[in-house]
């Protein structure tokens, strides 16, 4: 049956949307509970463990690693039925594009490779380019940078530049932005979803939170879209729901003490699928749905900002790790793991929840909320304020502790030669 002799004359409902879906969000999740302790099974049998070292990996016991191609396996699985169902063709929806499950393949590759044999950290970022390079060549995403550069440049058809026999036009120069626009993306969400594989069940029950504010702005936009005017209705809530169900049922084996870690496998692959969903939004240059999907995934992208900012201060590599992510403060402060991983799902649902009200307000009124994006700035600068607080305040202490140790007989400890602090990581899974 083809997409159009499917259209309905009428725009479906939510419930009615769900209801034609929930066998991909069911096959997902199953697949995903039943595949996680055969996956686990065979990391133990070929000793791909994570060893607990008393520094970095303060675990009680090994723990498995490869839980990802758990989730890879659900995530295919969702997708692939998506394509033999009928009901999926609502609205005249296009399936998921064949670039992004190559994409997928592409992803849980580079992590599988990485927590096999250690991969060297260029081979992953050519890992995640290829995988942005499938989306652009399918045009997923690229029309983002449309939607961004519209109100500057005019429309695709106007001519950005006329040398006699050749003529650019803007149509040529969105293409380029939006392809560079996909790899940002791509790299961005694949390594701030890494960054944050710190604590057991954090990373695989935040998505499962971002998932459904993924699906609910998914569903509101297919609510709001005429028959066959987005063809990519479909796809989101196909990808959302496929996510969703794939870590719900990773997430027993994974959380708090968990019995196996997604590794670099996982972790690239739930930032990969965040980034295309996003990605998705601005399938018509919509951007401030692209913005709302962005306010859904702020605890990685928070993460990730002040990791950055911290190592600069700092004067260290950006590749050095430490123990001053946001999960391993709370965890500190809160004094558990499971407090802290309960916290910062609190922290995705309040963003979750303002990234849908930002995409209703704009789909449902047309206008653009600036309450929403002020709350969203109030929340996140909140959040980064008491990052770097407590960060600083470890470095101060370290910074005197040293003071204290280099101090010389006679000499003032305020002279005495003043070290930069070390910094170790410690953490549960994967992250840096």
């Amino acid at each position: 049956m083809s997409p159009s002799e499917s259209a309905v004359a009428e725009i479906p409902t939510a419930v009615g949307l769900l209801n034609a879906y929930v066998p991909i969000f069911l096959a997902s999740f199953v697949t995903a509970l039943l595949a996680t302790p055969l996956i686990r099974r065979l990391a133990v049998r070929q000793g791909i463990v994570d060893r607990p070292d008393q520094t970095r990996k303060l675990h009680a016991f090994p723990v498995a690693y490869l839980g990802g191609l758990a989730v890879f396996a659900a995530v295919i699985v969702g997708i692939l039925l998506s394509y033999f169902s009928s009901e999926s063709l609502v609205l005249a929806a296009e399936p998921v594009p064949i670039a992004v499950l190559v994409g997928i393949l592409a992803i849980t590759f580079t992590g599988l490779a990485d927590d096999v044999w250690g991969w060297d950290p260029r081979l992953k970022i050519a890992g995640q380019l290829v995988a942005a390079a499938a989306l652009a060549i399918q045009d997923v995403g690229v029309r983002v940078a449309e939607g961004v550069f519209r109100p500057f440049l005019g429309a695709s058809d106007e001519i950005l530049l006329d040398l006699g026999a050749i003529a650019i036009v803007n149509g040529d120069l969105y293409y380029w932005l939006g392809t560079a626009l996909v790899a940002a993306f791509v790299l961005g969400g694949c390594n701030a979803a890494n960054f944050i594989d710190g604590l057991d069940g954090l990373l695989s029950g935040s998505v499962a939170v971002m998932a459904v504010g993924f699906l609910a702005i998914s569903v509101v936009m297919a609510t709001h879209a005429g028959a066959g005017a987005d063809t990519a209705s479909g796809s989101r809530i196909v990808l959302s729901l496929a996510l969703l169900g794939a870590v719900l049922g990773f997430l027993p084996y994974n959380f708090n003490p968990a019995v196996i870690f997604l590794g670099d496998c996982g972790s690239l692959l739930l930032g990969y699928m965040c980034a295309v969903i996003i990605l998705m939004f601005g399938d018509q240059g919509q951007t401030h749905l692209v913005f709302a999907g962005l306010i859904v995934f702020s605890v990685p992208i928070m993460d990730t900002a002040l990791a950055i900012l911290r190592r600069r201060l700092a004067g260290v590599s950006m590749a050095t790790a430490d123990t001053h992510h946001i999960h391993h403060q709370l965890r500190r402060s809160l004094g558990g793991v499971k407090r802290a991983v309960f916290t910062l799902y609190g922290i995705s649902a309040a963003f979750s929840l303002l990234g849908f009200t930002l995409a209703w307000m704009v789909l449902d009124t047309m206008v653009r909320v600036r309450v929403v994006y002020a709350v969203a700035a109030v929340l996140f600068g909140l959040v980064a304020a008491f990052a770097i607080k407590a960060a600083r305040r470890v470095q101060w202490q370290a910074g005197m502790s040293n003071e204290t140790v280099g101090a010389t007989p006679g000499v003032p400890r305020a002279t005495a030669p003043r070290r930069s602090p070390s910094e170790t990581a410690v953490t549960q899974g994967s992250s840096a």
